[in-house]
């Protein structure tokens, strides 16, 4: 299962790579379909690692299983806002969306495992 993990996470990565070298091929580096990528990569990337890291905080016993469904919503809501403002106001304000979603789902996810709650 460890060899598939990390399959699955080498392919994204390279990927990733890939998409945003042909976005850059095609456009300038702040063009539409370069930024499109760059957001696309950051998602699935993140996606990536948070459901390997729930999986392995679940296969360890700190917390119950979780679905990803619900990062999955959030990754659809956030990276449509992310994309949205890094072309409005330019790539350190779409990076302070990206990072704010990241939190605000670790707050959730602390809050359904009971964490949060006394």
């Amino acid at each position: 299962m460890t060899r598939v993990a990390l399959v699955t996470l080498g392919v994204f990565i390279v990927l990733g790579v890939l998409g945003v070298a042909t976005a850059r091929f095609f456009g300038k580096s702040g063009s539409r379909l370069s930024v499109l990528v760059s957001v696309v990569a950051s998602w699935l990337g993140a996606f990536v690692l948070w459901n390997f890291a729930v999986g392995m905080a679940a296969r360890y016993g700190l917390i119950a299983a979780d679905e990803g469904a619900w990062y999955g919503l959030l990754a659809l809501v956030g990276g449509w806002w992310h994309y949205r403002v890094r072309m409005a106001s330019g790539r350190e304000r779409g990076l302070m969306v990206f990072v704010g979603a990241q939190l605000v789902w670790l707050l959730v996810l602390l809050y359904r495992h009971g964490v949060l709650t006394p």
